[in-house]
């Protein structure tokens, strides 16, 4: 059975660092993402990876998916896949992806090591981010790679950096960058993620959630942080507005109704509701419990933990 996830936010947190480890289930993000990459000192991976097993119980102690960012470098990446790949993980947050034979390398690893370590076929999905022009441009032969990709996001930092250019305030530079990753990913059923504009201001809160309700707005339905202020405002901009949900439904009722008597298209506070409407309340009501079901998730687990 399907589970519904809404990840709205992804918490970016060195695997290292036990302060940030130990205390991530409490941040109420959605997913929790232990890196070995940007965050980790090259003289400090080896022994990162062992932490891995016991990280990936931490820190699902919340409730949220949990996730390993692995490094794309020829000379780590088999070693930190093997070393994330046990029991309790959820997903790869893959950087840097150029291309759908990167994904199948990938993937046919993590299809034996599920076999190897008795983890459900199929369970390991990943997330994946396009920093490079490169990424972007073969953004649909890699969407078309595995239909184990939950998620696909333009790395911000890096892809400016291989354009030249500082992030800028509106994320004007990114636009067309994310647009198509949204547009692809929607094609192929997978979420979008992302921002428009940079999570590196930590502190700005202001200026991360405008870059946020940015890339909601072409499409994006979740994005990754590395602060837990900024988890409480993904969370926010990227759950559907109650009174929006509320009046979703009543267009479906009202709809659904009219089909009964016979017409495909009503009346409802005086605006026409036809297919198209009909549709996008579907589309805000099914949102609105994929998010409640992820917030239930959350709840119930730490209501255990409260309880042991």
């Amino acid at each position: 059975m399907t589970i519904a996830r809404a990840r709205r936010s992804s918490l970016i947190l060195p695997v290292n660092v036990p302060k940030f480890v130990e205390r991530a289930h409490l941040r109420g993000a959605d997913a929790i993402v232990l890196d070995l990459e940007d965050s980790v000192p090259t003289a400090e991976k080896a022994g990162a990876r062992r932490l891995i097993p016991d990280a990936l119980r931490m820190v699902a102690r919340g409730g949220g998916e949990v996730l390993v960012r692995v490094n794309n470098d020829l000379a780590l990446l088999d070693e930190d896949v093997d070393a994330a790949v046990h029991p309790g993980l959820d997903g790869l947050a893959f950087p840097k992806a150029e291309s759908a034979e990167q994904i199948r390398k990938v993937v046919a690893q993590i299809e034996t090591l599920e076999k190897k370590r008795g983890l459900e076929p199929g369970h390991v999905r990943l997330s994946l981010a396009l920093e490079t022009p490169r990424g972007v441009l073969a953004a649909r032969e890699i969407a078309a790679a595995s239909d184990r990709i939950a998620t696909m996001s333009v790395g911000v930092e890096d892809y400016c950096l291989e354009l030249g250019v500082e992030p800028s305030a509106d994320g004007v530079e990114l636009l067309y960058a994310v647009s198509r990753v949204v547009t692809i990913a929607k094609a192929a059923g997978i979420q979008p993620t992302g921002l428009l504009g940079s999570i590196a201001e930590f502190r700005d809160v202001k200026a991360f959630e405008a870059s946020a309700l940015r890339a909601r707005q072409v499409g994006c339905e979740g994005a990754g942080c590395i602060h837990p202020d900024q988890v409480v405002v993904l969370n926010r901009v990227f759950s559907p507005d109650p009174a929006k949900v509320e009046y979703a439904g009543r267009v479906v009722a009202a709809f659904e109704d009219g089909v009964r008597r016979g017409t495909a298209s009503v009346n409802l506070d005086g605006k026409m509701v036809d297919v198209p409407v009909y549709k996008r309340a579907l589309v805000i009501m099914s949102r609105a419990r994929a998010v409640a079901e992820t917030e239930r998730r959350k709840a119930e687990a730490l209501a255990r933990l409260t309880r042991a």
